[in-house]
């Protein structure tokens, strides 16, 4: 498996995109590009039997866009070590009970929040990227 490599081309290519992306959707049907609350409504959506609409247009070209990239270059994301399935399960929990807590997640805070100069979401962009600094340190340095 070819793992991608950062590049600061990629990187800027991938920001440019995620950036088009929430002018898009801002322009376009006025709303925020936060993926937790995009896809929290489609799940619920889905529960009460309404499925379709522009949110899972915006959730299937995410997973479209990533396969399609997989797919040309044969280059994937994913890291190369095995996790136990314990871990991924305890990490999603606590990102989903952080995006709770944050009342929204880094694509709403981070991109759209930003840019819209929200204090709120400027405290929410801090904590996450002190949140992952530690967790960073602990995985690498603290259990090895």
């Amino acid at each position: 498996m070819n793992i991608v490599n950062f590049t600061p081309e990629a990187a800027a290519l991938g920001g440019a995109l995620i950036g088009l992306a929430a002018v898009v959707l801002m322009a376009g049907l006025g709303r925020i590009a936060g993926i937790s609350n995009i896809t929290y409504t489609l799940v619920d959506d889905w529960r009460a039997g309404r499925v379709g609409g522009w949110r899972l247009a915006f959730v299937a070209g995410m997973v479209l866009g990533a396969a399609g990239y997989y797919l040309a270059t044969g280059a994937s994301a994913v890291p190369p070590r095995e996790l136990h399935p314990v871990w991924l399960v305890v990490a999603g929990l606590l990102v989903g009970y952080g995006t709770a807590l944050g009342s929204g997640c880094t694509s709403g805070h981070g991109v759209c929040g930003l840019s819209r100069l929200s204090v709120r979401s400027l405290a929410a962009v801090c904590t996450f990227m002190a949140t992952a600094a530690l967790t960073v340190f602990v995985v690498r340095h603290v259990l090895g």
